[in-house]
């Protein structure tokens, strides 16, 4: 009885520890295949640089599902038979794809019926595609995760998406990560071979994998503190030039973090996703949770400390902001 009193106060210490654990969970997107800004790079580059996103992507061996806009797949009107492939490899690979509208249009700016029609648009390969696998497409992402200002707006797309057998994918973890891609791929692009280029794209990548770190555990805290746990978060990227270099460490370091990673239909099983994408009316597109949060009137204070891209990557982005 007495090395049972001793040894309770351990036990109990023990079992506050394990309930203080938080189970974190993650799962990964990738916006504008078959790749971002494809038209500012020429054919050669673009494969080798596709080459190395999969490479990067099998590596991490981790569930990732990509979202196509299938004007990317054309050249002068013309569907392209090396894009296509393009996609094929990330089926063959085991990886999702889901429908990014055929341009990327902005549902907020262009409108309920637009948009719904350039949608319709961007299913004519992918749809195709996937019924040589037995696949129907089921998820859809918002380009600019914009949803629709007026609550009758995205009631009337909540129907469409149903009709047509679609998902929102919805977005937790929101990040500058396209700003660093921007600067990267200018680097890339527009500077000669030297040490100074390969310095900078050094310096990119060194500050890129914390950034986005720091955007997780911020987008973390913002759950336990709206929800009361650490909701299954999605995190938005895209098909460019930084993560073809950098996807694997980045998985590795978050994984360091006690995250877990998870297919997005497995995340979005969470009860917090069926609130869907209400609480925003505004022009743009946050964060999920700032929405629910902005639904709960949350204060502004709520919405502090959030990471920020530095402004010498904003400079090397050619951006004014994210």
């Amino acid at each position: 009885m007495r090395l049972f009193l001793r040894a309770l106060p351990l036990l109990l210490l023990s079992l506050t520890v394990h309930a203080a654990e938080i189970d974190r969970r993650i799962a990964v997107t990738i916006d504008d295949l078959p790749w971002a800004r494809l038209d500012e790079i020429v054919p050669a580059d673009l494969q080798a640089r596709h080459a190395a996103l999969m490479a990067q992507l099998r590596q991490a061996d981790v569930p990732v599902i990509g979202f196509v806009n299938e004007n990317k797949l054309e050249v002068d009107g013309k569907v392209q038979p090396a894009r296509v492939q393009m996609l094929r490899d990330w089926l063959d690979a085991g990886y999702e794809l889901g429908n990014h509208t055929w341009s990327h249009m902005d549902l907020n700016a262009k409108g309920v019926a637009a948009f719904q029609q350039d949608f319709l648009r961007g299913e004519q390969v992918l749809r195709p595609l996937l019924a040589e696998r037995g696949q129907t497409p089921q998820w859809m992402r918002h380009p600019y995760l914009r949803a629709g200002r007026m609550p009758e707006d995205r009631a009337a797309m909540d129907v469409f998406f149903k009709q047509h057998g679609y998902r929102v994918a919805p977005v937790t973890v929101d990040n500058g990560e396209w700003v660093w891609a921007f600067a990267y791929a200018n680097v890339m692009n527009e500077q000669p071979d030297s040490a100074e280029r390969e310095a900078t794209l050094a310096s990119l990548r060194k500050g890129y994998v914390p950034y986005m770190l720091n955007k997780v555990d911020y987008y973390e805290k913002q759950s336990l503190a709206l929800l009361g746990y650490a909701v299954p978060q999605v995190w938005l990227m895209h098909a460019n030039e930084l993560n073809a270099a950098t996807f694997a460490e980045l998985v590795a370091a978050t994984k360091r973090r006690g995250y877990r990673f998870v297919s997005l239909q497995e995340a979005v099983r969470d009860p917090a996703y069926a609130r869907g994408a209400e609480g925003y009316s505004g022009r743009y597109g946050p964060s999920w949770l700032h929405r629910w949060a902005m639904a709960e009137n949350k204060p502004k204070e709520f919405y502090a400390g959030e990471p920020e891209v530095p402004k010498w990557v904003m400079k090397l982005a050619k951006v004014d902001g994210e």
